[in-house]
């Protein structure tokens, strides 16, 4: 029989995050499939049409020595994240379902457990184009930059490659 996950917990000689009058609440998963106790489940973006059915949880803000956020999305089948691109970098863990990704000017298949690098000023979009849906982690700076939404040149430039025309959404 399977035991069940232990919290995660603090140790008392642990330093606490900078600032923090108490230490970052224990996390544990809930019945729930990716999802974590004392998680809020947010939108991917607060506004926008140029995302569809993705969603957003923040499972560790940074703290310590760690300046680092974890967060998970989940995009539902037939959703995709904003077609964009920043200076800072970042990880991508896929954790279930099987999708597609745009990196640069090439489209790429994904699958659990396959691990995504997108490089500074990568144009980067997930979809969940597979019938099922899609969930990853992803390590980024908790300091970081904007995101940059392609600009019509770009989008022309994007474009030349036929199945990145086919593949992006905008």
């Amino acid at each position: 029989m399977a035991s069940s996950p232990k919290p995660l917990t603090e140790t008392a000689d642990a330093p606490r995050p900078t600032g923090a009058n108490s230490p970052i609440p224990p996390i544990t998963r809930s019945q729930d499939p990716f999802r974590w106790e004392g998680v809020d489940v947010h939108p991917y973006k607060e506004t926008g049409d140029h995302f569809r059915s993705i969603s957003r949880q923040t499972l560790f803000p940074g703290a310590y020595d760690l300046p680092v956020e974890l967060r998970y999305f989940e995009i539902q089948d037939g959703g995709h994240s904003t077609l964009e691109r920043h200076q800072h970098a970042h990880l991508v863990m896929v954790v279930q379902g099987h999708g597609q990704v745009l990196l640069r000017d090439a489209v790429a298949e994904f699958g659990p457990q396959d691990v995504v690098h997108i490089g500074p000023m990568t144009w980067h979009q997930f979809r969940a184009n597979r019938g099922e849906t899609v969930g990853f982690l992803c390590v980024v700076n908790q300091d970081r930059d904007r995101p940059q939404r392609p600009t019509d040149d770009d989008l022309t430039m994007l474009r030349t490659s036929p199945a990145v025309e086919e593949f992006i959404r905008a």
